[in-house]
């Protein structure tokens, strides 16, 4: 009999834990939920004030009796889920299937699995958390609900299968709206005049630009401005009236929140949300490094802190002073955010002196990656901030002003090892050196350039910019960010084209009838104010079911008028210039699984279907036909001549340029190439999943 059962949600954190304890302790895993909603039905009795009708998970029934099996042979049981609210929830389902005590000292959680925490944290088991429970329930009801109940609008209008949601609904409202901004964006045109200059001892040339007229800012617009400007500078001299010379100091970036990482690895990594967060998974739960055996290299991955321990704090000042030297190291408190959770500390790594190289033959090629911008992140989060040396030299000529700027890095600190980079920005800031100059000083004239610009529209959101909008706009949680855009992308909601999220047309049809329908609901403001409120059950602040009662009232009200205006009315499909080839009549577009395509309007008589057929503006390189831009099943898009294979063999994954040869050669070796990778990582998955069989057995 084993005196104490764990029980864990995963069995890569089972087993790391299991080494720390050993004798007669028993560490198993859930395998996540075991008790959820049911997925036929809403689950939710409305009649009884909102009552959730759980049921224990199909596939599940063989995992309850080994877990009650379990729990009744050991003395203690403690559930030590994930420590977070879905955790929390989790352990309340666990205590209610194997019929412990909601009120017994059975919970207990780690912040990180390391030797000494998870032995301290056994020492001291607790109560499940009701309120972080509650919030939980509030969350999946709230959702439950707002998604069974406006779906079935989709399905009469749209088509069946389709789905709303509270917060992948808003998620999709700002990719169309970004994109309306986009369509509509008018350019407008500015001008700039760029001035080489020489310093006449040095003989060095630096640039400056145009500033203005007697001292205030004057922005150019059209050309002749810029002419008139030009005309009256032509023969003027170039005389240095100030110089300012000053200091610039960089602050490093705080540690990791969830946010944070997934933009940074989506940014520096090229790794989708889901990725980072599967990979930052297993850095939790435990990995096998050497002579240290198992262990969590990092502390829990979801977070919205940017606190960390003053041990920590200890640790990374002792290693930066030892590497670096005492200059580089300044003892930083970062200021969490207003609406932040704060139960955990931000992402940083477990024991400062596992360094990414110490631990690197040990990692995949991914949890290298991701661990090495976690560690270094941290670290520089404790770094001196860097110091630039700053110049500003102002330039008269004629009636006219020219700036110059210039830096010089003097002292690096954090940015020794880490740099932010951010949307759209360089990962740091340039140097630029410019002569030493002094008030009063001719410039040589080298050369006046004049330069168009046009104002550009907004960018496109990518997943990094979409989560940082997501948490700028209080909509969801550290918890929600992945599953939020990965739903929305496997619902064809959304696709992503060179790392930007652009809205399919099934994702504009679907947006514009909730927020013409449900404004209320699919709206920034309401879904952020939701959050606040989860946030404020589990502070014990507010009841769960108040919040659904004050808000189903309203909310059915308006289903009932939605439905009632809709039920006459119906969504003509937009007809196209495609001829049936079967009955004759013209072809209109319709929405699947896939997307857009076309169909005959004579169904169920005419069953007659084509794929809408996206062709390139440059000719076959081969035979002078029509390109068409298709799609692999992995939705990896792939170019091919419409008379392949008939007649011409041209296939490429690359688009066709003009004049650009290509031969049959080259292209089959760029196949290869790509097939040879493809067959490495599989063969290289199969080795690790062999491993991990073959371990798991040994144990």
């Amino acid at each position: 009999m084993a005196n104490k059962l764990i029980i864990v949600e995963s069995p890569a954190k089972a087993n790391t834990i299991k080494k720390f304890l050993g004798g007669s302790t028993k560490v198993i895993a859930s395998m996540g939920h075991i008790r959820d909603l049911p997925k036929s039905k809403m689950g939710i009795n409305i009649e009884r004030d909102f009552e959730p009708e759980y049921i224990n998970i199909r596939g599940k029934g063989e995992l309850i009796k080994q877990l009650k099996k379990e729990a009744s042979n050991a003395k203690e049981v403690y559930l030590a889920t994930d420590p977070d609210r879905e955790g929390e929830a989790i352990a309340w389902h666990l205590a209610h299937i194997l019929g412990i005590p909601i009120n017994s000292d059975c919970r207990v959680t780690f912040n990180e699995i390391t030797e000494e925490t998870v032995k301290e944290s056994i020492k001291k088991p607790r109560k499940i958390d009701m309120n972080l429970t509650d919030a939980q329930q509030a969350r999946r009801v709230l959702d439950r609900i707002v998604g069974y109940k406006i779906s079935p609008v989709l399905w009469k209008k749209v088509k069946r299968g389709l789905s709303a949601g509270r917060v992948q609904s808003v998620a999709v409202k700002l990719i169309v709206d970004r994109e309306e901004e986009i369509e509509h964006f008018i350019p407008e045109e500015y001008w700039n005049i760029y001035a080489t200059l020489t310093e006449t001892n040095s003989k060095k040339d630096f640039l400056a630009t145009f500033y203005g007229k007697k001292g205030k800012k004057q922005e150019l617009h059209t050309k002749e401005e810029v002419n008139e400007i030009l005309n009256k500078i032509e023969k003027g001299k170039y005389i240095v009236s100030n110089v300012k010379k000053g200091e610039k100091k960089r602050t490093p970036a705080p540690p990791f929140t969830t946010s944070t990482m997934q933009q940074e690895a989506s940014r520096k990594l090229g790794f989708t949300l889901k990725k980072t967060m599967s990979v930052a998974q297993g850095l939790y739960e435990g990995v096998s490094v050497g002579e240290r055996g198992t262990v969590g290299l990092i502390t829990y991955m979801r977070t919205d802190s940017t606190r960390i321990s003053e041990e920590a704090r200890a640790s990374a000042k002792r290693y930066i002073t030892k590497v670096y030297g005492n200059s580089y190291y300044e003892n930083r408190y970062y200021k969490t955010k207003q609406n932040a959770q704060d139960a955990h500390e931000a992402i940083r790594p477990t024991y400062v002196d596992l360094t990414p190289e110490l631990v690197k033959g040990h990692l995949t090629s991914d949890q290298y990656k991701l661990y090495r911008l976690i560690y270094n992140r941290f670290i520089a989060s404790q770094m001196a901030q860097a110091v630039y040396d700053t110049i500003t030299a102002e330039i008269n000529v004629e009636d006219y002003e020219f700036r110059a700027n210039g830096q010089t890095l003097k002292f690096k600190g954090f940015m020794t090892l880490y740099v932010e980079t951010l949307d759209n920005e360089k990962e740091e800031d340039e140097e630029n050196s410019i002569p030493e100059l002094t008030a009063g000083q001719e410039l040589a004239k080298k050369k006046l350039e004049p330069k168009q610009s046009f104002t550009q529209p907004p960018a496109r959101y990518t997943e990094a910019s979409l989560v940082k909008a997501l948490e700028e706009k209080g909509i969801g949680r550290p918890s929600t960010y992945s599953p939020t855009i990965t739903t929305i992308l496997e619902r064809r909601y959304i696709q992503k084209e060179q790392k930007q999220l652009v809205p399919t047309e099934l994702g504009k049809i679907v947006n514009g009838l909730l927020v013409e329908n449900f404004a209320d609901v699919i709206n920034v403001e309401f879904t952020a104010k939701i959050e606040e409120e989860f946030d404020e059950i589990a502070e014990g602040k507010q009841n769960w079911k108040q919040i659904i009662r004050t808000f189903y009232g309203p909310f059915e009200k308006e289903v009932e008028k939605v439905e009632k205006e809709l039920e006459h009315v119906q969504l003509v499909d937009e007809v196209s210039d495609v001829k049936c080839e079967k009955c004759g009549r013209m072809m209109v577009y319709k929405y699947g699984k896939y997307g857009k395509f076309l169909a005959c309007p004579g169904y169920p008589e005419c069953k007659n279907t084509k794929p809408i057929v996206e062709t390139v503006n440059v000719p076959c390189p081969v035979c002078g036909g029509a390109v068409q831009v298709r799609k692999t099943k992995r939705g990896k898009k792939y170019y091919i001549c419409e008379n392949n294979p008939k007649s011409c063999e041209y296939i490429s994954w690359n688009a066709p340029k003009k004049g650009e040869a290509w031969s049959k050669e080259k292209a089959s070796t760029t196949s290869k190439k790509k097939t040879t990778k493809t067959s490495k990582r599989k063969t290289s998955k199969t080795k690790a999943s062999k491993a991990k069989t073959s371990k798991t057995k040994k144990n």
